[in-house]
């Protein structure tokens, strides 16, 4: 037995659900962007630190050796 209280307007639910769920999305996307581009900055310095080592090796080869 329905009664007019316990019915919500659709479109307004609607709406909001839109809304979270937008928010949702923006907020996971960022999170994402955040988590790639921390991989990135770690794989260019664990590039910069081999280099790095190798610098070194070159130049003790070059003065001991």
């Amino acid at each position: 037995m329905p009664t007019e209280l316990e019915q919500r307007p659709e479109q307004h639910v609607s709406i909001v659900r839109r809304a979270f769920a937008g928010a949702v999305l923006v907020i996971a996307t960022v999170l994402i962007l955040k988590l790639v581009i921390g991989f990135v900055i770690a794989i260019f310095w664990g590039a910069v630190v081999v280099a790095a080592v190798i610098a070194v090796l070159w130049a003790l080869k070059q003065i001991v050796w």
